[in-house]
């Protein structure tokens, strides 16, 4: 299965995906509104894919103008994939990190200044409808409470319409949502 970056310097190039059962491959509807409500915001930042999967949201953010994008991804078929897409959309400005995202992506924050970059931040956690999903979604919540990089400008959630979203996380606080059936962009910006 493929997709394709919608716009920008790598606009039509494939992203292969992985399979179905272990990311949802974030629908291109979703990934053109939240591209059309960062705009220009994205241009030279630093852009972090938090679940990395095949890369597609950081990938289509370099293509419209990041400066770097960083991806997180535990899944090690998700990961073999995201490197090949990587390798064929954009190696020198990428920095993928195989291992769990909960650490990972903390780690990266904190050891890295991004020396007055602006850093936006893309979560969308894998979640299971069968089991345990809320408590994925408590954890991705409490991973942004504690992050203390200054630098972090706003964070993305992709999530289940139906969850309940805290109103501050952290440093950060709620912007708003949009609905697109059962997925939902949430915005959080710095307080």
């Amino acid at each position: 299965m493929h997709s394709n970056i919608i716009a920008g310097k790598y606009k039509g190039k494939k992203i292969e995906l992985p399979s179905l059962e272990v990311t949802r491959s974030s629908k291109s509807i979703l990934k053109g509104s939240l591209f059309d409500t960062l705009q220009q915001d994205v241009i030279d930042t630093i852009f972090i894919e938090g679940f990395g999967g095949s890369g597609s949201i950081g990938l289509e953010a370099l293509s419209r103008g990041a400066k770097k994008a960083y991806f997180c991804e535990i899944d090690r078929n998700s990961y073999k994939i995201l490197q090949k897409n990587i390798k064929n959309i954009d190696p020198q400005n990428s920095v993928s990190i195989f291992g769990d995202s909960f650490v990972t992506l903390p780690e990266l924050l904190n050891k890295s200044s991004f020396s007055g970059d602006d850093v936006i931040i893309y979560l969308d956690p894998p979640f299971d409808f069968r089991d345990g999903m809320e408590e994925i979604y408590q954890k991705a919540f409490k991973m942004v409470e504690s992050f203390e990089n200054e630098n972090i400008v706003l964070v993305v959630f992709e999530h289940y319409s139906k969850l309940q979203m805290p109103e501050n996380m952290g440093n950060f606080i709620f912007l708003k949502t949009k609905k697109f059936g059962k997925s939902s962009l949430s915005y959080y910006t710095k307080k």
